[in-house]
Parts: structure tokens; C-alpha cells; sequence
């Protein structure tokens, strides 16, 4: 039974693109629109200059330059490696993986510690055969890393079929294959699996176009935004968005918003909608699967999946399959299945804590802290147990410069079980959020353990 939920029916080969004409934008720059018969002509120019080897680390921080490595490892038969989040260890792992790899890269200079081949300056051809490249559905063009918010990085190998197969469906659920050609202003790395999909695959798979850009600080997402024609849509994530708003700026104007990397609340999403006046919608997923479901989370609590997508409950474990989901998955979320096709999400399994035979997750302390006024940003941290007869404590690390402490845990006293108040608390500056908004475990555990060793010295 579990082997027809698993079927992934794709045609042999796939076109690299979906664009038809080789004048087609596929991409914006600083220097103007980008066609096809050039980002074709640059992919070549680039697959020249490969070095041996069949894997690539692929860290150009520019949008453009990075989907023309992507497009030329594939067309080359290599695999590129992305790791969201590139720190030096996460390097020496990818080192351990693959032996021969080396590190592309736009930036001046790069340390990372890889043979490393330059981002080149392409040269303008002139205009000559023009052919989109087949590829072999079953080819392995990828292999993305998990972030390491619970542990080390995990790598998942990823097809060509299969990632075309969600990236299609996803702009179908998104409106975007039967509208004007519209184009995609990321602020989440490509390197990441939300990123990957959402910003560069779903672009050439929609017959839209990307934009070079990766903008962090709300006025670099604004002057992204007005840098390229309308329609837009903007590709973010919760805390990019949460900042876009707080910093008060004149938006130019919007077409839709996606977001993703963790849930939005109704009322976040209530006031994005009404900022950008344009709908806003959230993709749900992981790096093991890709992109599952999608909701509106100002009409309704409920994930749709994706067409062909099946949960299979077993016990206390949900896993997915079916569509582009090529085995069976189990899902790291505590999931709420309410029809064969929606469900509702209760946070992640590993952010469940039991303190004194009370439990709370994670995701929702995060959420009562941040809704607190004066919090700017804040989070909890369940420490390891020490095996003694103590209960271990919960502790939190928050950005909130006009309040103290006694302040806010009386604010957090309001809504939480006083076993869940956390001890420590540390106010910091900035929270060490990672380009996608995480904070991994380990980031905030360093935080805390620099603090012990402060306090002890």
C-alpha cells in the first residue's frame, strides 16, 4: 500500500526552463533584464571554466550568478552542495562528503577553505543556435543540507523531476503560471531549501523572471523591490517581514507576498497583508521534502497539501509521500491531520518540553515572548539535562532594550506556568539569527556558556 503513495510518475527528460522564446526575461540586474538566449550563453561560458570534479559548493551571493552555476554544474553533470548556512565546520564537513569539491564564488575575498574557482566576467556573444537543454528527470543536480538548528547539518539528495514536480505546483497553488510574468524579490539565501525552490527553480519553471538581488535590511528589500517592474513578488520569511514592518518605510508596491521558515501568527499576517496590500501566502515543508502544503494564514489556520501529497499517521508519527515526495518521510512537526487533504500544525516535535510533568513547545513560548510589548526579538532555550536531581530550567535570551528583567518575566507571568519562566535570562543586543532567521541550538547554547564563563571568571 505505502509503495502506491509513493509513485512519482515524470516524463524521462525536462526542459532546464520552462521559457519558450529566447528573448524571454528570466532574470533582472542592476545592468537591465537578462534573456534567455543569454543566461543560455553565459551557462555555457561558465561550464567551460569547470574544473574536475563532480561536486560544487555554490556560494555566490548574487541571485543571478548563482542560478548560472546552478544551471551550469547540471548541464556539466555535477551536483551542487548548499548548505544554508556555510560556517567553517559545516565547510569540513562538506570536505568529508565530497572529496572533490571546490567552491564557486562571487565574493572578493572568499575564505572559504576549498580549490575555488572566481565567478568570471562573462563575455557579450553574439546570438547563436539557441536550444534549451533537456535533463534527465532521475539526475541528481543537488544535494541540500538541513540548517543544524537541532544538530549537525543532514544531507538530502535531490532529482531533477522531483524538484521540478514541486516548484510547478507550488506556482500553480500560487497563481503565478496564468498571470502576467512576474518577478521574484527574495530575502531567504538560494542556498537554502525555501530559497532554492521559491527564488530560482520556481522562476524558471513558472516563466518568470528572478531578481539578482538578496536584500536583508528593510531599505535594501524596498530599493530591491523598486528596481524591477511590476508585478513583483516578494519571497520572505517571518522575521525579514516582521522587520519591513517595524521599520515604518513607504513600500513600493506589491503583488503578492510568500513567506516561510516557521509560521506566521494571524495577527502578523493580518498587518503585512494590510502594509503591502496584496495577498500573502505561507509554504510549509523541510529540506527532506520540499515544499508539502500552503495556506492563507489570514483565512484560515489549516495547511492545504500539495495534489498528491499523503500524511500516513503511525502512532505519535506523521510521515509524507506521494507527489514529489519519492519515499517516506517522517515529519519533525506534530501535525494535526483534519481531512485526507489539510491539516494543522502544533509546533515542532523537538521543541516539546516536559518541566516538572507539564509540557509546552518551544514555538509557542517564542511566540507568547515576542508578542510581549517591548520585546524586539527573544527566544527560549531548553538546556541540556545535567542527570542530576535538578529540574532543568528553561532559559531565554532577548532583545529588549527599554525593559528588565523582573519587567518582563512578570509580562511573561500573565500568560505561562511559572515552571516555564526562564532562568536565566539574558538580554543581548542582537539575537545571532542565521540569514534564513533561525537560530540554531548550538548558536544559542555558545551564547549561554559564554555567559556562565564570564560570570565565573
Amino acid at each position: 500500500a505505502r509503495a502506491s503513495y509513493c509513485s512519482l510518475n515524470l516524463m524521462s527528460s525536462l526542459p532546464l526552463v520552462s521559457h519558450a522564446s529566447p528573448d524571454s526575461i528570466i532574470a533582472w540586474r542592476d545592468d537591465g533584464a537578462v534573456t534567455l538566449r543569454q543566461f543560455l550563453a553565459e551557462i555555457r561560458q561558465l561550464v567551460a571554466l569547470f574544473p574536475a570534479g563532480s561536486h560544487l559548493l555554490n556560494m555566490c551571493s548574487d541571485r543571478y550568478r548563482f542560478s548560472v552555476g546552478l544551471a551550469a554544474a547540471i548541464m556539466a553533470g555535477k551536483v551542487s552542495l548548499l548548505p544554508s548556512t556555510p560556517t567553517p565546520e559545516v565547510v569540513r564537513q562538506i570536505k568529508a562528503f565530497a572529496a572533490d569539491v571546490f567552491c564557486l564564488t562571487d565574493s572578493v575575498p572568499c575564505t572559504v577553505d576549498l580549490p575555488q574557482l572566481r565567478y568570471p566576467v562573462m563575455e557579450v556573444t553574439e546570438a547563436d543556435a539557441f536550444a534549451i537543454p533537456q535533463i534527465d528527470s532521475k539526475q541528481r543536480i543537488a544535494v541540500v543540507f538541513t540548517s543544524g538548528s537541532a544538530g549537525t547539518p543532514q544531507p538530502h539528495p535531490k532529482t531533477w523531476g522531483a524538484l521540478v514536480s514541486c516548484v510547478q505546483t507550488e506556482a500553480l497553488r500560487l497563481g503565478l503560471l496564468h498571470n502576467a510574468p512576474c518577478t521574484i524579490i527574495g530575502t531567504v539565501p538560494p542556498q537554502h531549501m525555501y530559497g532554492f525552490e521559491s527564488t530560482v527553480l520556481m522562476a524558471w519553471h513558472s516563466g518568470n523572471a528572478l531578481s539578482h538581488a538578496q536584500p536583508f535590511y528593510p531599505a535594501d528589500i524596498c530599493h530591491a523591490l523598486s528596481a524591477v517592474p511590476m508585478p513583483r513578488m516578494l519571497v520572505s520569511s517571518p522575521v525579514h517581514l516582521r522587520a519591513l514592518l517595524d521599520a515604518g518605510l513607504a513600500l513600493p508596491e506589491i503583488t503578492r507576498v510568500l513567506s516561510a521558515t516557521a509560521p506566521l501568527s494571524a495577527q502578523l499576517a493580518q498587518d503585512i497583508e494590510a502594509r503591502c496590500h496584496a495577498p500573502l501566502m505561507e509554504i510549509y515543508g523541510s529540506t527532506e521534502t520540499g515544499q508539502i502544503a500552503s495556506r492563507r494564514p489570514t483565512q484560515t489556520a489549516e495547511w492545504q497539501l500539495f495534489p498528491g501529497i499523503k500524511l500516513i499517521v503511525e502512532g505519535d508519527c506523521v510521515r509524507a509521500c506521494g507527489g514529489h515526495v519519492e519515499t517516506l518521510i517522517a515529519m519533525n512537526d506534530m501535525i494535526e491531520p483534519i481531512t485526507d487533504e489539510n491539516f494543522l500544525l502544533h509546533g515542532r516535535i523537538a521543541d516539546l518540553v516536559n518541566i516538572a510533568g507539564k509540557r509546552h513547545s518551544l514555538a509557542s513560548l517564542n511566540h507568547l515572548l515576542n508578542t510581549i510589548p517591548g520585546v524586539v526579538d527573544g527566544a527560549f532555550y531548553m538546556p541540556d539535562e545535567t542527570g542530576d536531581d535538578h529540574i532543568t530550567r528553561l532559559a531565554a535570551c532577548v532583545v529588549a532594550p527599554a525593559m528588565d528583567a523582573p519587567q518582563l518575566l512578570a509580562a511573561l507571568r500573565e500568560h505561562i506556568d511559572p515552571v516555564f519562566l526562564p532562568r536565566p535570562l539574558l538580554f543581548v543586543d542582537a539575537l545571532p539569527r542565521n540569514r534564513t532567521g533561525k537560530l540554531p541550538r548550538a548558536v544559542l547554547q555558545a551564547l549561554f556558556q559564554t555567559r556562565r564563563a564570564r560570570k565565573s571568571a
